[in-house]
């Protein structure tokens, strides 16, 4: 085909009654042609671009909030297990100063000084202040661990002087006694919905609920084997201990369990943590003695 020929357009405009005319060689109309690809190709990579950038820029900062968020929920966790720390520091030193009342009253040495704050020194304070690390929490649980090791060693000590100057007492001054009877309380908290009728006499609560924060350590209020330990229904995350005689404590709603069905465990022993599982309106342990299988009041077991 011959590159000069030439094609007529023409342009007409019915309002005015006039026609236009422009007349084109074919090579110029391939050129319209290929120009008018190459812009339809270039509107479309650059349509594509916008709509790649603006949904990287979005998942970008979905992920920043999402890192964002998971970076203040462990800065919680962390400042709530620091809380915890700083409460077992403060328990240490009431348990150092008591020891120290007994070892007076039997007549027994002064009680050895722990190796991470020895007597007559200050702790340091001032610098910057800056968020909780893992690290900073890990040294502040050793020192615990190391002051905890140091008690026990001298309370061990404490324990076969007694057992020597007062036989009587022997049993009383040594861990290795047997403690069968629930006695104590089973973790840190205040009565939230005591035993017996409530919801205007609609229900009968066959323990006692103990408000506490999330996390708080659920101990065994006796020496026992443990019978249950995982979900039951309503009682969420839930433990049962029998300690023989038939007696049977519970505890109901925990966040986690700490121990196994058939493990043997001693009054004072970690065996959950607080929680709100089950049927729950709010972090508590829901806390039962049981005796020949009736639920008692655990009143009398505090």
């Amino acid at each position: 085909m011959n590159e000069e020929t030439r094609y007529k357009i023409q342009f007409i405009d019915n309002e005015e009654d006039t026609t236009r005319s422009v007349r084109l060689s074919l090579r110029s109309l391939r050129m319209i042609v290929i120009g008018a690809g190459a812009a339809a190709l270039i509107l479309g990579a650059a349509s594509v671009l916008s709509v790649y950038t603006l949904m990287n820029n979005y998942s970008h900062d979905a992920e920043t909030a999402q890192l964002r968020e998971a970076n203040r929920i462990q800065q919680e966790q962390i400042l709530q297990v620091s809380k915890k720390a700083a409460a077992l520091q403060q328990d240490l030193d009431r348990l150092h100063r008591s020891e120290d009342g007994l070892r007076a009253l039997v007549g027994a040495p002064p009680a050895a000084e722990d190796e991470t704050l020895q007597e007559g020194t200050s702790a340091p304070t001032g610098g910057e202040a800056h968020d909780l690390t893992t690290a900073d929490l890990g040294k502040a649980l050793a020192m615990i661990e190391a002051r905890l090791v140091t008690r026990r060693t001298s309370l061990d000590l404490l324990a076969e002087s007694m057992r020597e100057s007062f036989p009587g007492a022997g049993s009383f001054a040594s861990d290795d006694a047997p403690h069968t009877t629930p006695s104590i309380w089973p973790t840190a908290g205040y009565v939230s919905s005591p035993y017996g009728l409530r919801f205007g006499g609609s229900e009968f609560h066959q323990g006692v609920d103990i408000a506490a924060e999330i996390g708080t350590p659920i101990v065994a209020t006796a020496d026992g084997v443990v019978t249950a330990a995982g979900w039951n229904g309503g009682y969420g995350n839930m433990v049962d201990v029998d300690h023989g005689g038939g007696i049977v404590t519970r505890y109901g709603h925990a966040s986690a369990v700490a121990v196994t069905v058939g493990q043997q465990v001693r009054r004072g022993q970690t065996i959950a943590y607080v929680g709100s599982t089950g049927r729950s309106t709010g972090p508590h342990l829901h806390y039962e003695v049981r005796v020949n299988g009736q639920p008692v009041n655990p009143a009398g077991y505090l």
